[in-house]
């Protein structure tokens, strides 16, 4: 049957409950979400008057729920459009809303009997076929819905998302025995196209595999902390980003996440095993402790670390497990940590770290990686069928760099297998044979395809088919040209994919060269180009280190070449022969996003955080940014339809002078970066496939480059008003003296100059006016205190 999602209901608006249906509201989803009825009147009710049959009352929990969705950091939402597609209601005056809903989401507390009575509510008023989902992070899907009608348990399933559902990627998908496999396969497929999830099938266990795994390695690590004599701020600073894992590393994540949940998830799979594995998952007794002291973490103010005001500054102070009383937080640094700094590819990091024999930090490290190695292997066939969905999952769930078999990998199967055989480790029958068998790694790439160990033998590894893989790509076919800052790349049916590879993927000169070299490359023999890549984040700018040196060094003839490079490049971008579509996602800041304004048509992922930043170093846009923005408000006007030129030119000024950041790709549009030829991708695996069907759309359109425009402009008395602005913002206490010149400019740029307002300018013009002010600007000493604090601290100097 074909099936369609319209309408999901949500039963529970906890913190979960409210992020799933943001979420859903997000796609574009209409999300019903609704709670039980309170019993009780608050004291504000009482004083207004109202009684508990009232409908504000009766529909309370779930209303308070989607109000404080606009306050949530980081935001649950999107934009605040998403709110309007999420309506909210009672479990006793709406139950109609389940016999609309083609989806429903139980999202209640995590009680057997509870969530068996509410899915018992769904069974008697839900339609025929509609499909019913738990997001239980553990208690048994089947016990839930054995009384349950033949229907309901047919398209019954688990789906359990991670917090938050807007930006963990991970959706467990659980089938029970009665799950239709047409169900299954329809909302992993709806999973990954349509709510941007990296879906992974998990055998109903009790906390299915993340939380199995992630939870197990946790406690493993508390226990070693303790048997090793080590503090809370040490093990936080070995167990992060140093081994691939998240910045909050093991206590700093506890105390996100609340201990009392976590206690909770332990407990859940203490109560369902026995032996060596029951003792690992008990809680200890300091642990407990806390518990009953309510020290949860963030949620109630303290937990395993303490933040105070210490003379205006923020202190943070690290739990004792042992006398229950905070101390100053401290690190572990030794001989392996700081070999292991110097290497930037996480496998031979790890591979230092673990390299010195009675180094603290390569002993501990070893006793908390050896169990999970151990342990990922005895849970294939238990939580999951394959090692596939376990890397998988660790990394979409837990932000691991990478998953436990892809971590043994990097650290070399068999020395690794060899030497946990020498401490005495016994290791699974299945990790045994594949050594006698000569096998030498779980994962192989051969031509472009990966494969992974599996039942004694090697299997292919299938991608959705809108995945595009830039370095199985380019192990497959080479690349085209390339040079050190990015790669020129033939990604099928015509097109091209320029990849920038620089650090952080700053522009500079060589990235500039290919730009150029790529579009005339494309002209001459592609349908299109996709400019984007797989990186951390699309482009973090220009080269701020290059620019500050030649400035300190008084180059200015240097920087002058480099920004009319730059124009060149950009205006090469737009009037290229040939469709170009970039592919922006993450941070895209200054001239990431100068790249994308010129484009034919913009693919954006939804978690693009997009602006032009460069105020915040003392700068304006160099590269045309400035009137790319302007063109493409106007460009985003009705057709014949007056408009206040003033206004536009204001909101402009507003954006780039305070260097407004979107926080989506949505609010990304509302600040003027998209329009409505633009798209937005929802899986971010998914975007270089997207902006390759936008490319070829275009083309098979037969597409035309557009022609020179002259632009309208507000002149020297639009000059006037936005400086009127920025020196209220200045008398205010709001702006500081270098502010106000960096405003100056950017009016005066804005505006064209001292001309006649409405006057039509050329676009050589308008950046001839934006290099010049750039150049202005770079030469001053207080411009180059920011650029240089940026470099150092990584955040705006406001001298």
């Amino acid at each position: 049957m074909v099936r369609n999602i319209n309408r999901v209901a949500v039963i529970g608006s906890g913190i979960m409950g409210s992020g799933i249906a943001a979420h859903l509201a997000n796609v574009g989803i209409q999300t019903y979400m609704l709670d039980i009825v309170p019993k009780q009147l608050t004291k504000d009710e009482e004083g207004a008057g109202l009684t508990l049959n009232h409908p504000a009352v009766r529909n309370r929990l779930s209303r308070e729920s989607k109000k404080a969705l606009r306050k949530q950091k980081p935001s649950p939402i999107t934009s605040e459009a998403s709110l309007d597609l999420i309506q909210v209601g009672n479990l006793e005056d709406d139950l109609d809303v389940i016999s609309q809903a083609d989806w429903i989401i139980e999202v209640v507390t995590e009680n057997l009997d509870i969530k068996k009575k509410v899915l018992a509510t769904v069974d008697k008023y839900r339609k025929k076929e509609s499909i019913i989902s738990s997001n239980t992070s553990g208690i048994s899907l089947e016990q839930m819905v054995s009384e349950c009608s033949h229907d309901m348990k047919n398209h019954f399933l688990g789906t359990h998302f991670f917090n938050p559902p807007r930006y963990l990627k991970l959706l467990e998908i659980i089938p029970t025995q009665w799950t239709e496999k047409h169900v299954l396969d329809f909302v992993k497929q709806f999973g990954e196209n349509c709510l941007g999830k990296g879906v992974v099938e998990a055998k109903d266990t009790p906390n299915f595999i993340a939380n199995r795994i992630g939870t197990f390695g946790l406690m493993v690590t508390v226990r070693e902390m303790l048997n090793q004599g080590l503090t809370i701020g040490e093990v936080d600073s070995l167990t992060g980003q140093l081994i691939g894992r998240p910045k909050s590393a093991t206590f700093r994540t506890l105390d996100v996440v609340g201990l009392d949940t976590f206690i909770h998830v332990a407990n859940n799979v203490y109560n369902q095993v026995e032996g060596d594995e029951k003792r690992i998952f008990s809680i200890p007794p300091f642990m407990q402790s806390m518990l009953d002291k309510k020290w949860l973490g963030s949620k109630s103010g303290q937990g395993f670390y303490l933040k105070q005001k210490e003379k205006g500054k923020s202190v943070i102070y690290q739990l004792n497990p042992n006398t229950l009383e905070y101390e100053e937080r401290n690190s572990l640094k030794t001989k392996a940590t700081e070999l292991a700094k110097q290497e930037k590819r996480i496998s031979q990091r790890m591979k230092a770290l673990l390299a010195i024999p009675g180094d603290p930090a390569s002993d501990f490290l070893w006793s908390i990686i050896k169990p999970v190695f151990i342990y990922s292997s005895e849970m294939i066939g238990e939580v999951a069928d394959d090692i596939v969905a376990i890397d998988q999952a660790m990394r979409w769930g837990f932000g691991w760099e990478k998953g436990p078999f892809e971590m043994w990998d990097a650290l070399g199967f068999r020395s690794t297998m060899e030497k946990m055989k020498a401490d005495g480790e016994k290791l699974p029958s299945w990790i045994e044979n594949m050594a006698q068998n000569g096998r030498e790694s779980f994962y192989k790439s051969d031509g472009g395809t990966i494969y992974f160990y599996h039942k004694a033998d090697y299997k292919p590894l299938h991608f959705n088919d809108k995945e595009i893989h830039l370095h199985l790509v380019k192990d497959q076919n080479g690349v085209i040209k390339k040079n050190s800052g990015a790669s020129l790349i033939d990604i099928g049916d015509g097109v091209a994919c320029l990849e920038f590879q620089s650090k952080s993927n700053a522009i500079g000169m060589d990235i500039i060269q290919m730009i150029n070299d790529s579009i005339e490359e494309v002209n001459r023999n592609y349908e299109g180009l996709v400019i984007g890549n797989q990186g951390k984040n699309f482009c973090v700018g220009a080269n701020i280190a290059m620019m500050l040196m030649a400035a300190q060094d008084g180059d200015f003839f240097e920087i002058d070449l480099v920004v009319r490079q730059f124009q060149k490049a950009m205006m090469n971008i737009k009037y290229a022969e040939k469709p170009v579509v970039v592919a922006p996602f993450g941070m895209t800041l200054g001239g990431g996003a100068e790249v994308s304004l010129p484009a034919s048509s913009i693919q954006a992922s939804q978690e693009t955080y997009m602006g032009l930043v460069e105020f915040g170093v003392g700068l304006i846009p160099g590269g045309g940014g400035n009137k790319e923005l302007y063109l493409k408000q106007v460009r985003n006007l009705p057709d014949h339809v007056d408009f206040d030129l003033q206004k536009l030119t204001n909101n402009v000024f507003e954006t780039i002078a305070m260097a407004k950041v979107s926080s989506s790709a949505q609010e990304a549009g509302a600040n003027g970066f998209l329009n409505k030829q633009d798209g937005i991708s929802i899986h971010p695996d998914h975007l270089l496939y997207d902006a390759k069907q936008k490319v070829l759309s275009l083309s098979q359109a037969g597409y035309q480059p557009p022609k020179r425009e002259r632009v309208p402009v507000v002149g020297e008395a639009g000059y006037a008003t936005m400086l009127l602005g920025a020196k209220t913002f200045f008398y205010g206490g709001y702006a500081s003296e270098h502010d106000l010149k960096i405003a100056e400019k950017l009016a005066f740029v804005l505006a064209g100059g001292r001309i006649k307002q409405g006057s039509l300018v050329d676009e050589q013009y308008l950046l001839d006016m934006e290099r010049e002010a750039f150049l202005s600007l770079i030469g001053e000493p207080k411009t180059q205190q920011r650029m240089q604090h940026m470099l150092l601290k990584g955040k705006p100097l406001r001298n």
